[in-house]
């Protein structure tokens, strides 16, 4: 009979350190900057040792990334965007108003947790050359991931005659991106509800055939 496999009990314990610094520093960098956040302060929140975050971390900089790639996955597992479940299921949809609504309500999820820590994107990178290094010049990750959904899109019965992909990716790209999120829900006081019902049906009226 084959052993019963036991969990790893340091394994979980390390995940779960490693969570709390990460959530820790999000706090901190998104109440007072990359550069005014320093490592005892994060270490203090987590309620670790400042000699753990180093250990795990090795400086601020990778602490950071870690961060904003936590931010946009909504978790630690090295998993991407397009690899995730609920992207799939969205592309799965039959119809492109299905899967409107189902790719702008995962989104709206995502861009709760990036879109405020964006500015501090830029304002790090601005300041600190290794940052910038962290995200090089090429492709957006985030229009590659619209042009898959937009490929899946133009595929289904119920879009708008003659849209290209490129059509559509830009859309999804702009419609979708942080910095109008931040107009709305940061600037302007919408709710995130109210944001992702405007995008779904400005969305779905632009890239969708007349329902009449």
């Amino acid at each position: 009979m084959d052993e019963v496999k036991r969990p790893d009990k340091r394994a979980e314990r390390s995940r779960r350190t490693r969570e709390k610094v990460v959530e820790a520093a999000r706090e901190l960098f998104v109440a007072q900057g990359y550069g005014a956040t320093s490592l005892q302060e994060v270490a203090d929140r987590a309620g670790v040792a400042v000699q753990t975050v180093y250990f795990v971390f090795r400086n601020k900089r990778t602490l950071f990334k870690d961060v904003v790639d936590t931010s946009i996955a909504g978790d630690t597992e090295p998993v991407a965007t397009m690899d995730r479940e609920w992207f799939r299921a969205a592309c799965a949809e039959p119809t492109a108003a299905g899967q409107l609504r189902a790719h702008v309500h995962g989104t709206r999820e995502i861009l709760g947790r990036v879109a405020p820590i964006m500015p501090l994107i830029a304002a790090a990178a601005a300041t600190d050359p290794e940052i910038a290094a962290q995200w090089p010049d090429g492709p957006d990750p985030r229009y590659t991931v619209q042009y898959a959904a937009a490929e899946a899109l133009v595929s289904k019965p119920d879009i708008r005659p003659g849209l290209s992909i490129e059509k559509a990716a830009d859309l999804l790209f702009g419609l979708l991106s942080p910095q109008l999120y931040l107009i709305f829900v940061r600037d302007r006081d919408w709710s995130p509800d109210t944001w992702e019902e405007w995008a779904r049906t400005a969305l779905i009226s632009q890239l969708c055939a007349d329902s009449g």
